[in-house]
C-alpha cells in the first residue's frame, strides 16, 4: 500500500469512531469498546480490498463479509453508512425498536449485512458455507469473516476451520480481533486459546499477525490474498486495543455493554477530535451531530 494513502484511511477511521460514540451514546447502549477495537479492520477492508456496490448491496458477483462479533456491530454500521449502503442518519436510530439498525447485525434488514452474527462463534461456518458455494460455483468472489477472540473458545469455530482447510477455501480470510477482552473478561483468565497461530497452522491454514491499528501493517496482511495462488484459508490475527481511540474505554472504565452518557459522549468526541487534528495539522470536521 501507498504511504499517500494511509492519512486518507486513517481520517475515515477517526470519523467512524466518532460515529460510534454517537450511536450508542445516542442510543444509551452498544459495546463500545467491541466496536471501537475494529474499526481500522473494517475500514481498510471496505475502502480497500473489499469488491462491493454499495448502490446495488445485493450484486452477485460482491465479496462477502461476515461479521461474527456482533457485538460490535456499531461499527459496521457506521462503516456501511460511510460507504453509501444507507444514508448515514439512520445511524443515530441504532438499537430502537423497527430501526434497521437493531443490535445484532441482521439480514436482509440491513442494506450490506451478508449474514445475521447469530449465537457466538457461528459466523466462520457460515462464511465456510458461503466461500464454498463461491467456489463450487466456479465465481471469483471472496469470502471475510470476522470474529472476536473470545468466540474462538466455542467448538463450532474449530469444526468450521477443519471444514475450511478440509475443502480447501482459499478464498476464505477470517480475521480475528484479538483485543484480549470477552463480557465477563479477560479471555486469557476465563479459557486460552493459545498457541492461537500454531493451533490454526496445525487445521492447515495460512495464519499472519500483526497490528490491528496500523493501516500499513493491514496492507501488507490482507493486500493481494485474492490474488495468492493457494488452496489455503488465511487467518489474520489483529492485535487490536479494546476500545481503541476513546481513553476511558482502552482503560477499562466501562462494562462491555455500559453505555455512555451525554457528557462522556461529548468527552469522547474531543478526545477524537483532538486526535484528528494532531494527526492532519488541522479541524478536520465530523459533520452534522444528531
Amino acid at each position: 500500500m501507498k504511504t499517500v494513502e494511509t492519512p486518507e484511511l486513517e481520517h475515515m477511521a477517526t470519523e467512524i469512531r466518532k460515529d460510534v460514540v454517537r450511536m450508542t451514546g445516542v442510543a444509551r447502549a452498544g459495546h463500545l469498546a467491541s466496536a471501537l477495537s475494529i474499526v481500522d479492520a473494517l475500514v481498510f477492508l471496505y475502502w480497500r480490498i473489499l469488491n462491493v456496490r454499495p448502490d446495488e448491496p445485493n450484486w452477485p458477483g460482491r465479496d462477502r463479509l461476515v461479521f461474527g462479533k456482533g457485538h460490535g456491530c456499531a461499527a459496521l454500521y457506521a462503516a456501511l453508512a460511510r460507504k453509501g449502503y444507507f444514508d448515514r442518519n439512520e445511524l443515530w436510530t441504532f438499537r430502537r425498536l423497527g430501526s434497521m439498525l437493531q443490535g445484532h447485525p441482521e439480514t436482509p434488514r440491513t442494506p450490506g449485512v451478508d449474514a445475521p452474527s447469530g449465537s457466538s462463534g457461528m459466523g466462520l461456518g457460515v462464511a465456510a458455507g458461503m466461500a464454498l458455494a463461491s467456489r463450487t460455483a466456479a465465481a471469483d468472489w471472496n469470502v471475510y469473516c470476522i470474529l472476536g477472540d473470545g468466540e474462538l473458545q466455542e467448538g463450532s469455530v474449530w469444526e468450521s476451520v477443519s471444514f475450511a482447510s478440509h475443502h480447501g477455501l482459499g478464498n476464505l480470510v477470517l480475521l480475528i480481533d484479538a483485543n484480549g477482552l470477552q463480557m465477563e473478561g479477560p479471555c486469557e483468565s476465563i479459557m486460552s486459546v493459545e498457541p492461537l497461530d500454531d493451533r490454526l497452522r496445525s487445521f492447515g491454514w495460512d495464519v499472519s499477525r500483526g497490528n490491528g491499528h496500523s493501516m500499513e501493517t493491514l496492507g501488507d496482511l490482507l493486500s493481494g490474498k485474492p490474488e495468492r495462488d493457494s488452496n489455503k484459508p488465511l487467518a489474520v490475527v489483529l492485535e487490536t486495543v479494546a476500545g481503541r481511540g476513546v481513553s476511558m474505554a482502552e482503560e477499562g472504565r466501562f462494562r462491555p455493554a455500559e453505555p455512555l452518557d451525554r457528557e462522556n459522549m461529548e468527552k469522547a468526541l474531543r478526545e477524537l477530535e483532538e486526535s484528528s487534528r494532531r494527526n492532519t495539522g488541522k479541524r478536520v470536521s465530523g459533520g452534522e451531530r444528531p
